[in-house]
């Protein structure tokens, strides 16, 4: 795996997500108190795209039905959802942002 650089720093406010294409993915950073996790953006339970979700300390809520999942693992932290989603590394270089996918 290899780092793909995605946008810069000021792209993401905090307390927010932000969705980029890298290779055939479709990848949500998600910027926490300063730090940026990055996580599939396709909901486990019905693929529905988490960046619309609520973003709340490390928990990003799905939009259509309330699953819940830890951006720093992936893994399900509330219902329906019972599947986890892959995350991602995330590198900071200056002012870019890279995921390796």
């Amino acid at each position: 795996m290899t780092f793909t650089k995605v946008g810069k720093l000021e792209e993401i406010s905090q307390g927010s997500a932000k969705v980029f294409q890298v290779g055939d993915r479709e990848v949500a950073v998600c910027n926490v108190n300063g730090t940026f996790y990055a996580i599939d953006d396709s909901c486990s339970h019905d693929f529905e795209s988490l960046d619309q979700g609520v973003l709340d300390g490390y928990e990003i809520e799905c939009p259509r039905h309330g699953a819940r999942f830890d951006v720093r693992t992936g893994e399900v932290t509330g219902p329906p959802a019972i599947l986890p989603i892959d995350s991602f590394k995330v590198r900071v270089e200056g002012d870019d942002l890279e995921v390796e996918v």
